[in-house]
C-alpha cells in the first residue's frame, strides 16, 4: 500500500528536483509494484521529458547585488553624563580629528578630551536595492581601548560613512554613501545585566541616509556569455515583468553588456527582493513544443504535493496571470503548506482573494509569519487591509506588530495606524484593538512606539528616569514629568498615569526616543505596567525558526498507510494551535 502512495507521490512531485535519470529510475522501481503502477509510466515518461525540454532564466545566470554594503567612519558623540573619554592616539582619532577640522570645529582636541563626548565607531549597512533618501539602521561602539563607560543619553554628530580600510598605519575611505546622525539608543534591555559592555553598543534606529542607489541584477554565467543571449534574456523577462520608471511603463530587464542585466524592481516587489529574483529566475525561455498548457497541468500536479508545491507556485508566479486559475484551486487544498505556496503566488500577482489564506498562515505557522506578512502587505485593497486587522488581536507580539507593520507600509494614512509624530523624536501611535495590552517599541528602521489598546495604565509610587535628566513620579492616576538641565529653566508636566501619556510628556519637554524606551523599560521591570512590553518583535524569515515544510508536517499531516483519497497530501487542520510569540 505503502509503495502506491510513493507511486502518486511521485507523479505529483517530478520537477526540476528530479533529474530525467532518477525519473527514469524511480519509474523502473515503481514498475514492479504491480499493474497498477505499471500503467502510470507512459504518464512519469512524459512527465520528464517535459521538464527536460524546460529552460529557465535560472539556467543561464545568477542573481547579483544581494549582499549588503558596509560602510562606516569614526565620528562623536556628545552629551553624554561624564561617562566619555579622551581617546587614545591612533588611526581612528587622526580620522576624527581630519573630519572635524575640515568642519571649521575650533580646538577640536580639546572638545575630544571632554568627558561628555566620546570617540565612537559608526557603521551601518546599505541593502540591496537602496535607494538614495532610504533610511538605514545605524550601529555605534567604542573602541576596545577607550576608557567611555557609557553612550545613554548621548548624541550623534552627523559623520558621513564610506567604505573603510586600512593601508599601512591609516585609515582610507571610499566614496561617502551615507549620513548618520541622532539621539543614541543603548540596548533597553541590557538594563541590568552583568554585560559590561552593553552600555558601550548602541544604535541610531533609522539614523542613516542612502547617499546612492545600489543596482541588483543577473550575471550570466561564463559559458553562456555572448550579447545575443544577454538580449534574449532581457526580451523574456521584460515579456513577464514591467516597471514605472521616471514616469514611463516599460520592461524591467536592460542588458548591459554580454555578462551583466541590471533589474529595475516592480514595486509589488520593493520590500522582496529575494522573491523578485528567484521569480525572475523562474521564467521560462525555452518551453516545451507541446507548450505553455501542458506545463501549466504538470505545475498543477506539482502544486499539489507540499514537497513540490513551493516551487512550483514561484513557477506558477514567473508565468503570470494565465497560472491564477491554477493557483487559486489550490486555496482550497487540505494541506496548509500547499494553500501558503498557492496565497503567496497569488499576492504578488494581485490577486486579493489570497488574503484571508496568508492572514490563516501568519496566524498558525510561525515559519510562514514572515513571508505571510510581507505578501499580505502589497494587497492593498479591503481584503489585503481586513486580513492584517483580524491579526492585530493576536497573543502573539509578533504577529501583532508584524500586522501593525505592513498596514503601515501599504498606506501609511490609513486612520487605524496613522499615529502622530512627535516632534523630531519618534512616532507614536494608539490602536484601538481588542487582545492583551501590548506596548511595542524598535530599535532598528525607525523610532516607533506602538500601543495595542487604548488603556495602558502605570500604578502608583513609580519612580523611574528617562535619560539623564528627566524623571517621571506616579502619585494615584497622576503622573508628574520633570527635566532639570544644568543652566537651562526647569521643566515640568502633570499628564494622566498612563503610559502613552508620559511618552507624549517626555518628549513634549525636550526628552529623545531614547528617554522614552527607558521610561517604559524601568515602569516594566519595576512591575509597574500592566501592559506587555516588547521590543523588536518583527518577523525575520531568517532567524532560526524551522523551515514551513518541517512546521506544517510536525503540525498538521498525518502520512496514510494506504491509498490516499484522492492526489493531495491527507492533512487535517487544528483551530488549538498555540502561537508563538
Amino acid at each position: 500500500m505503502r509503495l502506491h502512495v510513493a507511486g502518486r507521490r511521485l507523479l505529483a512531485s517530478s520537477s526540476r528536483l528530479w533529474p530525467l535519470g532518477l525519473l527514469v529510475a524511480a519509474a523502473g522501481v515503481i514498475g514492479c509494484a504491480g499493474s497498477a503502477i505499471r500503467s502510470q509510466s507512459p504518464e512519469i515518461e512524459a512527465l520528464a521529458k517535459l521538464e527536460a525540454s524546460t529552460r529557465f532564466v535560472g539556467d543561464y545566470c545568477l542573481a547579483w547585488g544581494l549582499g549588503t554594503k558596509r560602510i562606516e567612519r569614526a565620528a562623536l558623540v556628545t552629551g553624554l553624563a561624564n561617562t566619555g573619554c579622551d581617546p587614545p592616539p591612533g588611526p581612528q582619532r587622526a580620522t576624527l580629528l581630519s573630519d572635524m577640522q575640515a568642519r571649521g570645529v575650533i580646538e577640536p582636541n580639546r572638545l575630544l578630551a571632554a568627558p561628555s563626548t566620546a570617540l565612537v565607531w559608526v557603521h551601518g549597512f546599505l541593502p540591496p536595492g537602496v535607494r538614495k533618501g532610504d533610511r538605514f539602521d545605524v550601529v555605534i561602539e567604542v573602541p576596545p581601548d577607550h576608557d567611555t563607560t557609557s553612550l545613554a543619553g548621548g548624541w550623534l554628530m552627523e559623520t558621513r560613512l564610506a567604505e573603510m580600510a586600512i593601508i599601512g598605519n591609516s585609515l582610507r575611505d571610499g566614496h561617502e554613501l551615507g549620513i548618520a546622525v541622532g539621539p543614541v539608543l543603548v540596548d533597553p534591555v541590557s538594563e541590568g545585566t552583568r554585560d559590561s559592555k552593553s552600555k558601550l553598543r548602541a544604535r541610531v534606529p533609522g539614523g542613516g541616509v542612502s547617499l546612492t542607489d545600489r543596482e541588483i541584477g543577473l550575471a550570466i554565467a561564463p559559458e553562456h556569455r555572448s550579447f545575443a543571449m544577454s538580449k534574449r534574456l532581457g526580451d523574456w523577462i521584460n515579456r513577464r515583468f514591467h516597471a514605472v520608471i521616471r514616469g514611463a511603463k516599460r520592461g524591467v530587464a536592460t542588458p548591459k553588456t554580454d555578462r551583466y542585466i541590471a533589474l529595475e524592481v516592480p514595486e509589488v516587489y520593493r520590500h522582496n527582493l529575494p522573491r523578485y529574483l528567484r521569480v525572475v529566475q523562474s521564467v521560462a525561455v525555452i518551453e516545451p513544443t507541446e507548450g505553455r498548457h501542458a506545463r501549466l497541468q504538470l505545475l498543477a500536479r506539482q502544486l499539489t504535493d507540499p514537497v513540490t508545491a513551493p516551487g512550483a507556485a514561484l513557477r506558477l508566479e514567473a508565468i503570470g496571470k494565465d497560472a491564477i486559475p491554477t493557483l487559486r484551486e489550490a486555496l482550497d487544498s487540505r494541506d496548509p503548506e500547499i494553500r501558503f505556496a498557492a496565497a503567496e503566488a497569488l499576492a504578488y500577482l494581485g490577486e486579493s482573494v489570497a488574503a484571508p489564506r496568508l492572514a490563516e498562515a501568519a496566524g498558525t505557522l510561525r515559519s510562514a509569519r514572515p513571508a505571510a506578512l510581507a505578501a499580505l502587505s502589497v494587497i492593498d485593497d479591503a481584503r489585503g487591509i481586513d486580513a492584517l486587522q483580524s491579526l492585530l488581536a493576536s497573543r502573539s507580539a509578533e504577529t501583532r506588530y508584524g500586522a501593525f507593520r505592513a498596514l503601515w507600509r501599504m498606506d501609511r494614512n490609513l486612520p487605524l495606524v496613522r499615529g502622530e509624530q512627535l516632534g523630531d523624536a519618534c512616532s507614536l501611535h494608539v490602536l484601538d484593538v481588542e487582545g492583551p495590552p501590548l506596548i511595542h517599541a524598535t530599535r532598528s528602521d525607525r523610532p516607533e512606539i506602538v500601543f495595542f489598546g487604548t488603556d495602558h495604565p502605570v500604578e502608583d509610587g513609580l519612580r523611574a528616569e528617562a535619560g539623564t535628566s528627566i524623571v517621571v513620579v506616579v502619585d494615584g492616576v497622576r503622573a508628574r514629568v520633570s527635566r532639570f538641565v544644568a543652566g537651562e529653566p526647569d521643566r515640568t508636566e502633570e499628564v494622566a498615569a498612563r503610559a502613552d501619556e508620559i511618552v507624549r510628556a517626555i518628549i513634549d519637554i525636550g526628552g529623545t526616543y531614547p528617554d522614552a524606551v527607558q521610561f517604559l523599560q524601568q515602569a516594566s521591570s519595576a512591575h509597574a505596567l500592566e501592559s506587555r512590553v516588547a521590543f523588536d518583535a518583527i518577523p525575520r524569515e531568517f532567524d532560526g525558526r524551522q523551515s514551513i515544510h518541517e512546521e506544517a508536517s510536525r503540525q498538521y499531516r498525518d502520512i496514510p498507510d494506504g491509498p490516499a483519497d484522492d492526489d493531495t497530501t491527507s492533512a487535517v487542520g487544528r483551530d488549538d494551535v498555540d502561537e508563538a510569540s
